[in-house]
């Protein structure tokens, strides 16, 4: 797992943002073998960095990761399989927002406000353009406010340490913001260039995810410290 700057990860390091290069490449006008080639390599090598993934939050954000992996081969393989890479995404996000509540399961409802008027909006806005799709994207714009709003509530928890909840919190932010620019494009104008901002942000927010599992001691530490809830509590 990501305890130092090591040689592997270096390497790991390099190969994805060789991948993701490669994917912006090709992206709009290279063959499909290409494009799923480089497109799963990021997540790849941010799989192979998490591994082994110690504690349930990692395990957790690991198997996020491997959906989101499952999901971007999906997409890329045929536009016929769209809705199993979104149902894909969709549980992936669910695996980050189990990844926080096992952090915290506090409510933190005032934290939840701005990710409920973000699913609001974002639903009045992509609506008309929706058609059939309406059912599933208004599932899964509810899953990843969700998964924000989660994300928000583990800020200030002594479970986890202030690094990775920003990381956790900021990933969040970017991935809405990325699934935000990729829903105007399906839905609403395809803009020019926008393919490349969504897959920007997507990296940067699975990378900060991945980062925001807890390494080694803190792993750890997280686990004992949710035993010690949990025996308090009976």
């Amino acid at each position: 797992m990501h305890e130092s700057w090591t040689g592997g990860t270096k390497l790991l390091a390099a190969a994805g943002l060789a991948g993701a290069v490669g994917f912006l490449f090709v992206m709009d006008v290279g063959p499909r073998e290409a494009r799923l080639v480089t497109k799963a390599l990021p997540m790849v090598c941010l799989l192979l960095w998490l591994w082994p993934a110690r504690g349930r939050h990692a395990r957790l954000i690991f198997a996020g990761l491997a959906l989101s992996l499952l999901g971007d081969v999906l997409l890329e393989v045929s536009r016929d399989l769209f809705l199993p890479g979104l149902g894909a995404f969709l549980l992936a996000h669910v695996g980050y927002t189990a990844a926080f509540l096992s952090v915290t399961r506090r409510l933190a409802l005032l934290r939840a406000l701005p990710f409920l008027l973000l699913a609001v909006g974002a639903g009045v806005a992509l609506w008309p353009g929706l058609g059939g799709m309406a059912a599933p994207v208004t599932a899964y714009v509810a899953v990843i406010c969700t998964m924000g709003w989660r994300a928000a509530a583990m800020m200030g928890d002594s479970a986890l340490p202030r690094r990775e909840q920003w990381l956790a919190f900021g990933g969040a932010l970017l991935f809405s913001a990325s699934d935000g620019l990729l829903s105007i494009r399906l839905f609403v104008t395809p803009l020019p260039g926008l393919g490349y901002a969504v897959m920007l942000l997507y990296w940067a927010a699975q990378l900060c995810i991945a980062a925001s599992a807890p390494p080694g001691c803190a792993a750890a530490r997280l686990r004992l410290q949710g035993s010690g809830r949990q025996s308090s509590s009976m």
